[in-house]
């Protein structure tokens, strides 16, 4: 009886987890890494919880729980990065982790003794690695809302083109604009490792965080806090490395740069490996290649992180302008300068603000309507979800208030209504 109890409760917990920001289909890997991962009071409690951000006295509301214990089970849970804790108005806010950006990050971003790193790695690699799966759930009908985009390199842009650069799309001036810092294991290459499939010599240690995503890092010891001077040089070993810079995908208070390389790691794989472009949002910029200056020593083609360019016949080169992230990371491994950075035809949107990117992130991937009408124990929020869900998965509405037509009138109803 107890085995089906346990057994239940994940499937359930599966279920909440596949209705948060980024879909998480449900096959026997993802119920063992749940089990794995929760204990069975922990699924419970998070089965119960809103499905966004709540304060103490919200949560223990809403699931019953008594307080004492709620409190050292949301403790347990924080500490393992399966439940985000933000400080705002004064208080604590909690809400369960996605899968991404979330328990796979977390998760891979413990050490120490007590954690079981290699079974960890194994569980997500095959998840994360099965096409069908992760991926597909999440990019198949061309999504274009993710939770990174890529940072172009600023050495890599062609100046005398007067190419405008904003700070949000600058890795040095986020760092300038942040208080807060710390450097923590970068979780893909941590899982890379663990399964054999590490074939770079990138160190561990790079994935960067600031400000309120530091201060929870730093927190629950995922993540060691640095200085200002201890990031930039960061930023700048990843940079002689040719490391692709992928950071939140907002305009306003980024709270991480990832450095990525294309062994390792799991969104450049998602496009390398599994054909999505939309895993990364692309910068607003193109490389360009100038054939005069250009010597066709494939410097360019060996440098792309997710195969953008292509070798042809006579020394000539082929860019793929829907694959390509715009990282510059060519750009900067050309030896004779060829290849610079331009400005798209098109500019690219990224959202302005963590608000904007999960409420259009949660529209694509029909889960919006758990953030609307968060309480899992409420029969009348249970109904209006499924109402409301119905709606906004109807091609055209969806498409409509994604378009830029309406995608501007469509968040100001939904920050007014917030």
């Amino acid at each position: 009886m107890g085995h089906m109890v346990g057994k239940d409760i994940y499937r359930k917990l599966g279920r909440k987890i596949d209705n948060l920001t980024m879909r998480a289909p449900w096959n026997e890997t993802f119920h063992a890494i749940l089990k794995e991962l929760y204990s069975t009071d922990e699924a419970d409690l998070i089965v119960k919880m809103p499905y966004g951000l709540a304060n103490l006295n919200r949560i223990e509301k809403v699931t019953k729980y008594e307080r004492s214990k709620l409190q050292k089970i949301l403790d347990g849970l924080c500490a393992k990065g399966l439940v985000i804790d933000l400080w705002m108005n004064g208080e604590y806010h909690y809400m369960p982790s996605p899968m991404v950006v979330g328990i796979f990050e977390f998760t891979m971003m413990r050490t120490g003794e007590s954690s079981n790193s290699r079974e960890w790695a194994m569980l997500f690699h095959s998840y994360l690695q099965d096409g069908s799966t992760f991926f597909a759930a999440n990019f198949k009908h061309g999504e274009k809302i993710s939770p990174l985009r890529t940072l172009p390199h600023e050495d890599a842009i062609d100046t005398s083109g007067y190419v405008v650069v904003l700070d949000y799309e600058k890795a040095t001036a986020i760092i300038e604009g942040a208080k807060k810092f710390s450097i923590g294991v970068c979780s893909c290459r941590h899982e890379k490792l663990h399964v054999g499939e590490k074939k770079c010599d990138v160190p561990l240690e790079t994935c960067s965080s600031f400000d309120a995503a530091a201060d929870y890092l730093i927190r629950h010891d995922l993540g060691k806090e640095v200085s200002k001077s201890e990031m930039l040089e960061n930023l700048a070993r990843s940079k002689e490395m040719g490391l692709v810079f992928c950071a939140d995908n907002v305009k306003k208070e980024i709270t991480f740069i990832c450095h990525c390389c294309g062994c390792c790691c799991n969104v450049l794989l998602g496009i390398s490996k599994f054909g999505y472009p939309g895993v990364v949002a692309s910068s607003n910029c193109i490389p360009k290649r100038d054939a005069e200056e250009c010597t066709a020593c494939g410097a360019c083609v060996d440098a792309c992180a997710i195969d953008a360019i292509e070798a042809l016949a006579e020394g000539n080169t082929k860019i793929d302008t829907a694959v390509c992230i715009g990282c510059g990371v060519c750009a900067l491994k050309c030896p004779t300068g060829a290849l610079k950075l331009v400005k798209r035809e098109q500019r690219v949107f990224h959202p302005a603000d963590t608000f904007e990117r999960v409420i259009l992130q949660c529209l694509e991937r029909g889960t919006l309507q758990n953030l609307m009408f968060d309480n899992p124990q409420s029969i009348t929020h249970s109904f209006m979800r499924g109402f409301v869900g119905g709606f906004l998965k109807l091609p055209p509405v969806k498409k409509a208030l994604m378009s830029d037509t309406l995608r501007s009138s469509f968040l100001g109803m939904m920050r007014k209504g917030a």
